[in-house]
């Protein structure tokens, strides 16, 4: 067998999941092509006759537009692909007299709409829209045609087709007394009536006159005539008996004992009809009695016609004369009576007379109006159904479209009456026109009982299947009734019944309801399905569609497919016409055990084969084997099209795959590669090729597979010889029924990993070029198989461990007492030892979890230089390492240090680390309780800030004898500012900031008040102060407050000996390297300190901060109390003597008038004159 090496990576592709295709040949369909406008593809069945196999398809539109009479179509399956089709012309195989006795219309005739196959010796084709004529009405009765090999018509079926009134006798009784007048009117009558209605080429009925007025003479008997032209040459001649006397009574005796006589030609078995035609009453009246008694008791039914034209012209009264007619006529009057008002109007009764007298003979079934429809418009072989013994017809147009079935068989016929059908379609809805045998069928039940089944997709509009047993004298039990969900969803209008198993009865029943809407109301279509259980049908749900909502009338056509996927089970195929935007579709469902499977194995769409096609899937088949391959084909009809799919084999592969060596020895390597020594392996690819498909054995197939080493790894550890890739792709021609192989070498690279196995993966499919033969779904179509390493833990292979994980953390904390991180520099040290105590441990791992207030820094081996840790973060706070990777061998130890630092983004009350060692070896549960370490600790921040507070007075020096007229000291403004600033790395939310400042003394007098307060940022702090006089001495009621008379003895003022106003700060978030100022406006009242007897006095202010979250956050002692001093003195009185005063004005005086003379005498204060400036000049 030829095996071929495929280099160019990428060739293959092997799709995923499950597709719309199995073993339907889609890409090569046969499509033969019909006349236009002759509806080709409506029908279609594969038929094998004259020694060759065909497909035969119903073209019932076929033929001119203003005769479409229908036909069927023979297409040949030779091996070219553009095989023509034959018309079998099945109009010319009717003949003329196809049935005698019937008259019938070979127009628009529609044959093709119905195509059966008769057991193989023939099929049958139908046209239920064949119809008869009955005088000026028209009847679908439909007729069928069973063809034999040949394509002759070997039997015509019209078991609905019948005689109008069957055969008729009928008499004139012609009145020619004096008072008709004109004569000519009543010849013309004569003539129009025997002209329409009388004759036809069939010879229905006969026809013989007797005319009367004082005497009766037979113008010509029943048997004179028998055409058209002979009695309408009689009728012309025809002269007027005349006399005195109308003796009606004696015409009529005459004409029932004479003239219905077998000597004048009267037929035995035909229906006797007397057409009465007088214009007067009769002058033996006294005789009708008697005469009447003649005809009733020879079945004469009688027609009377009162020609009112003598008693008009006369003016005189026709009551008498009317009864009298009415008394001639049979009952009821409104059927058998008419009166005119001249012999002229003769003519217009014409046409009312003929249908009344050739209506269809009807059943006559008690208790539904006489005048519907029964059978005339019965359209049989809308759906036909081969019995055993006969056939099955449906006849939809039956009883006003009530609908009905009728079985033909060599036995006889069996026509179920209305009232049959009565406990399913009561007789008050018999207008609502059901078209029960829409669709016919039968069912085989385990108790070896055959049901028939019929559907009536317009019963209350939601639809109705019956299952019922018939007796062959018409009797009908109905087992079941199936009944629509919803209006308008024509439910039954397609029924299928499935033998899925093959044993012979029937296992499922598949009710379709194509106009069903789905979502969006859209006609979706739907398919139910029913389950047989104790002799009845049970909803099991129903099929599975497209995902796509779409208008698609799925279920418009069911079939039962014997056996599609070769797996023993019968399968189904359902039509969806309208999908695709009308383009079509067909769907195939598998049969399984004694159920068809809900979720379809393969869509065929129309769309994806040829963009010609439209509406297919409105008929579908798959009975027959037609390209010779020995497997079931399918055939689908389309809108002018037919398609043939033949099947495909379906074939199961089995693969093996073995390697030599059986592991990989890195150690000790077997060969060289490059130049260097390395580990190679063969692998051995066997194909098992099997199948459960007639006709393929020994045949072969060719396999396209691609097989890779280390599929998921980016770099893999081994590749093929022949190509150095990681990819190899083949081509294999296996031969089905054996086992085929191929064999594969590879070689590993240097790599680190040597403890996981290498992963030999194969991925395979047939070559669809070929076409014949596809893989079974059921079957994988891809492999993998694991190389291992060589471990070396003993003869077993099977390495056991013991790890054990010790850590110790060099920071500890409790609840009681938490550990104080007071710099965000300080680092957490963690010093891990892991020991290893049994065999050697591969791939050891240590997984690594952490609080998120902490980072991970470094990690630090001690002593070993040879061991080795890596470490791959999985997220923010977890890591795994890698120890002594890929194996941490027996009785190893490894101490190292694990370094983190404080995350400065995200605080938290607590630190821990979780560490867990593990490996890929197998380490026992009694031992595992070691391999896991939790360090814990309960932690608290204290922050950075840093405090500060500015004055722009510091001392203020009390005037005694200074006076203000408000009483007050100077306000000075920005006399005051706090400043808190965090110089930590994380920002510090919901601090408190206490200010206490003194303000009241003794009595209620205040030395310093708060004017104000400056915040520089409201969305970082807010403040309120406490400042009224109750509020401050109910806040400080334990403090006693100095006297301004005991200011002398008291160096400071603070919160102890005066009472504070007190200013209360919300800080609410700090960021790091951000400040907040605080300032605070303060008045100081100088007359307090005026009167008061003191030197130096310093005013305390102090502010306290504070923290809310204690969980959290801890402030130290320095950190929480900053204080800030004002001074205020007051400096002694010494009094001024008055002469010291005197004597400083005149001393004051003499030095100044010395100055005065000096200048003089230097002569400052003399000017020269302009005579005196010009002689210097």
């Amino acid at each position: 067998l030829a095996i071929k090496l495929i280099k160019a990576i990428n060739v293959f592709t092997f799709p995923t999941g499950l597709s719309d295709s199995f073993n339907i040949d889609v890409k090569r369909p046969r499509i033969f092509q019909g006349p236009k406008g002759a509806q080709f593809g409506y029908k279609v069945l594969p038929y094998e006759a004259e020694g060759q196999k065909w497909l035969l398809v119903g073209a019932p539109w076929d033929g001119t537009e203003d005769n479409r009479m229908g036909d069927v179509y023979k297409c040949t399956m030779g091996e070219e692909t553009d095989s023509t089709c034959t018309k079998l012309n099945i109009d010319t195989k009717l003949g003329d007299s196809v049935l005698q006795n019937v008259s019938k219309q070979m127009k628009n005739t529609h044959f093709g709409m119905t195509l059966e196959d008769n057991k193989g010796d023939s099929f049958v084709a139908c046209a239920p829209l064949w119809s008869q004529e009955c005088g000026t009405s028209v009847f679908s009765t439909g007729i069928c045609m069973a063809l034999n090999e040949t394509f002759q018509s070997k039997e015509i079926i019209a078991p609905t087709a019948q005689r109008c009134t069957t055969y008729m006798d009928i008499v004139i009784v012609l009145d020619g007394s004096n008072s008709i007048y004109p004569w000519y009117e009543v010849k013309n009558f004569l003539r129009n009536i025997l002209n329409f209605y009388f004759f036809n080429p069939e010879g229905v009925a006969v026809v013989g006159v007797l005319q009367y007025g004082e005497v009766a003479v037979h113008e010509w008997s029943l048997k004179d005539y028998q055409t058209v032209k002979e009695v309408l040459a009689a009728a012309k001649n025809i002269s007027r008996q005349k006399g005195q006397e109308t003796r009606t009574a004696y015409a009529i005796n005459m004409a029932c004992t004479e003239a219905f006589s077998p000597e004048r030609g009267a037929r035995e078995g035909a229906t006797k009809l007397m057409i009465v035609v007088t214009d007067g009453e009769s002058h033996d009246g006294e005789e009708l009695p008697q005469a009447l008694a003649e005809c009733e008791k020879r079945n004469v039914t009688r027609y009377a016609i009162a020609v009112l034209g003598h008693y008009i012209r006369r003016q005189q009264n026709p009551d008498s004369f009317i009864n009298e007619i009415k008394y001639i006529a049979s009952d009821p009057d409104e059927k058998y009576f008419f009166n005119v008002t001249d012999e002229a109007a003769l003519n217009d009764i014409v046409d009312a007379l003929g249908d009344r007298i050739f209506s269809l003979e009807g059943t006559g079934v008690p208790g539904y109006n006489t005048t519907s429809f029964e059978l005339e418009m019965s359209q049989i072989g809308f759906s036909t159904h081969i019995l055993e013994d006969g056939i099955l017809f449906g006849t939809v147009g039956a009883y006003d479209w009530d609908g009905a079935v009728l079985k033909e068989s060599k036995s006889g016929r069996v026509m179920p009456s209305r009232a049959a059908f009565e406990k399913e379609f009561p007789i008050q809805l018999k207008n609502h026109a059901a078209y029960l045998g829409y669709t016919v069928s039968s069912v085989r039940l385990r108790n070896r009982k055959l049901l028939y089944v019929a559907g009536a997709p317009r019963y209350r509009h939601k639809g109705k299947v019956i299952l019922f047993d018939m007796t062959n004298d018409g009797n009908v039990t109905i087992s079941q009734a199936l009944t629509g969900e919803q209006i308008g969803s024509y439910f039954g209008s397609e029924v299928c019944p499935v033998d899925v198993d093959g044993d012979g009865f029937t296992d499922v029943l598949l009710v379709a309801a194509p106009m069903y809407l789905g979502s969006g109301n859209r006609e979706t279509g739907r398919v139910h399905v029913y389950k047989i259980k104790r002799a009845l049908f049970s909803s099991s749900g129903t099929l599975q569609t497209h995902k796509k909502s779409q208008d698609s009338r799925f279920g418009y056509s069911l079939a039962a497919i014997p056996d599609l996927n070769h797996d023993g089970f019968s399968d189904v195929a359902v039509g969806a016409p309208l999908e695709d935007n009308h383009r079509g579709a067909v769907y195939i469902y598998h049969g399984y055990q004694t159920t068809i499977l809900p979720a379809y194995k393969q869509r065929i769409s129309a769309s994806g084969m040829n963009p010609t096609l439209r509406y297919f899937g409105r008929s579908v088949t798959g009975q027959m084997d037609l390209d010779g391959d020995g497997l079931m084909d399918l055939s689908v009809g389309a809108e002018g099209q037919a398609v043939m799919l033949s099947s495909r084999s379906i074939v199961q592969i089995n693969v093996s795959v073995e390697f030599v060596p059986s592991s990989i020895n890195v150690i000790q390597k077997n060969c060289q590669r490059g130049g260097k020594d390395s580990a190679c392996v063969l692998s051995s690819v066997c194909f098992n090729v099997a199948s459960h498909s007639p006709g393929v054995e020994n045949s072969t197939v060719e396999i396209l597979y691609n097989t890779t080493l280390d599929e998921r790894k980016f770099t893999s550890r081994a590749i093929f010889d022949d190509n150095f890739q990681k990819h190899a792709q083949r081509v294999l021609e296996a031969r089905v029924g054996k086992t085929t192989c191929s064999t594969l070498r590879f070689h590993v690279t240097d790599t680190a990993d040597y403890l996981r196995p290498i992963a030999f993966s194969l991925q395979f499919r047939l070559n669809d070029s070929r076409g014949s033969s596809m893989l079974d779904q059921g079957y994988p179509t891809s492999t993998k198989k694991l190389i291992p390493f060589f471990k070396g833990c003993g003869e077993d292979d099977e390495c056991v461990t013991d790890l054990l994980l010790q850590a110790k953390m060099d920071i500890s904390g409790s609840r009681q007492n938490p550990y104080v991180i007071r710099s965000i520099k300080k680092r957490v040290l963690i010093e891990v030892t892991l020991e290893n105590k049994k065999e050697n441990a591969y791939n050891t791992s240590l997984r690594l979890f952490f609080s998120r207030n902490l980072l991970f820094a470094s990690l630090a081996i001690k002593g070993d230089p040879q061991s080795k840790i890596e470490c791959t973060a999985l997220s923010s706070n977890t890591k795994i390492c890698f120890v002594n990777y890929p194996v941490f061998r027996s009785l190893a130890k490894v101490t190292f240090t694990l370094e983190f630092e404080f995350s400065c983004s995200l605080l938290l009350n607590r630190v821990q680390v979780k560490l867990t060692a593990n490996s890929d070896s197998t380490e026992l549960d009694e031992t595992r309780h070691d391999n896991s370490v939790h360090l814990f600790a309960v932690i608290r921040y204290e922050p950075e800030l840093f405090i500060s507070s500015e004055s722009h007075l510091n001392r203020y020096e009390v005037h005694p004898s200074r006076a203000f007229t408000e009483g007050f000291g100077p306000e000075f403004k920005t006399s005051f500012k706090k400043k808190v600033q965090n110089l930590g790395c994380f920002p510090v939310s919901n601090l408190s900031v206490a200010v206490h400042l003194p303000a009241m003394a003794y009595g209620n007098s205040y030395f310093l008040s708060v004017s104000g307060i400056l915040a520089d940022n409201d969305s970082v702090v807010s403040c309120v102060l406490q400042n009224t006089t109750d509020m401050v001495r109910r806040n400080q009621s334990g403090v006693i407050p100095v006297h301004y008379e005991d200011l002398l003895h008291a160096e400071r003022l603070n919160c102890s000996n005066s009472w504070c106003e007190v200013i209360n700060c919300h800080l609410h978030k700090l960021e790091k390297n951000q400040e907040v100022a605080i300032g605070i406006l303060r008045t100081l009242h100088d007359d307090f300190f005026r009167k008061a007897k003191f030197r130096s006095v310093r005013i305390i202010s102090r502010l306290i901060l504070g923290v809310k979250e204690p969980n959290l956050l801890l402030l130290g002692e320095a950190t929480q109390h900053r204080e800030s001093a004002l001074e205020v003195i007051k400096p002694k009185l010494i009094p001024i003597s008055l002469w010291i005063l005197i004597g400083s004005i005149i001393g004051g005086l003499l030095l100044l008038a010395l100055i005065i003379f000096i200048l003089w005498k230097f002569g400052f204060f003399s000017r020269k004159t302009p005579e005196e400036e010009r002689k210097e000049e």
